[in-house]
């Protein structure tokens, strides 16, 4: 059976127990194969669609199946190859990839030290700028009501000087006009009296002599043209106007002070507020 041609075999084995059979089959279908020329597959293919051969079937089975596998062998072949490639030249990738990030290590470290001081700086910062914005607040309300105080204080000077001074300037020119009597009854000659003897600069001697005259006891025999009295009015005007001067002066520069430092102050809060 051995020597028998491949058709032969064939034959015997469709007479052996299909159990049997199929396990044969395995071993004996290269055999079978390579024994069947194109005319044998070409006869056999039409008698089996004839008598309906189990044993073509699973040969023809078995080739779909070994096509199959083949094709997908290649297909997978085909997909290893990339993924070697990619193994190759993505190891090397890799490798230079963590090689850089290794070597950012130190400057990102330092870099980070560097951020969590300046935070802590800016942190600090931030408080006192807080404290002083509070402390630049406060130093523009004080210096608020210390230029109101000053300026009501003014006002009040300045109004007590231009009193005096119009009064003296009305005794002076009633005096030169030798109006003496018709002064003396004017509320003008009382504010000069009271002034007189408020005054810290006149001299005792300048005092007295206003004050009796101011009071009457020389009013009927003054004469003008002495000039005694009216020499005294006229030194306290002119010393009372220079006063008044000197506090207008101090006054516009207690304004300019205040506004330059409210300006300096405004841009300090603005500042730190920003």
């Amino acid at each position: 059976q051995a020597l028998a041609p491949a058709g032969l075999r064939i034959i015997l084995l469709a007479q052996v127990p299909l159990r049997d059979s199929i396990m044969k089959i395995v071993f004996l279908l290269p055999i079978v194969a390579a024994g069947l020329d194109a005319s044998q597959l070409l006869d056999d293919s039409a008698n089996a669609s004839q008598r309906a051969n189990p044993i073509r079937k699973v040969v023809t089975l078995l080739q779909k199946m070994q096509n199959k596998i083949t094709a997908e062998g290649k297909r997978e072949e085909e997909l290893y190859e990339k993924f070697a490639c990619y193994c190759r030249t993505g190891s090397s990738d890799l490798s230079a990839s963590i090689s850089a990030a290794e070597n950012k290590v130190p400057a990102v470290t330092s870099q980070l030290e560097e951020t969590k001081e300046k935070l802590a700086q800016t942190k600090i910062d931030l408080k006192q700028a807080q404290v002083d914005r509070v402390a630049a607040k406060e130093a523009m309300a004080t210096a608020t009501a210390l230029r109101e105080k000053e300026a009501k204080a003014f006002a009040a000077e300045k109004q007590e000087y231009d009193t005096n001074i119009a009064a003296l300037e009305k005794a002076v020119a009633a005096l030169e006009k030798g109006m003496v009597g018709g002064f003396l009854q004017t509320p003008a000659a009382k504010a000069i009296r009271q002034l007189a003897l408020n005054s810290q600069d006149m001299l005792d001697v300048d005092r007295q002599q206003l004050v009796a005259f101011l009071s009457g006891s020389q009013g009927v025999g003054y004469a003008p043209q002495s000039g005694e009295i009216v020499g005294i009015l006229k030194t306290m005007l002119d010393t009372m106007s220079k006063a008044l001067a000197e506090s207008t002066d101090s006054e516009k520069s207690a304004i300019a002070t205040y506004e330059g430092m409210m300006a300096a102050k405004k841009k300090e809060v603005k500042a730190l507020t920003a």
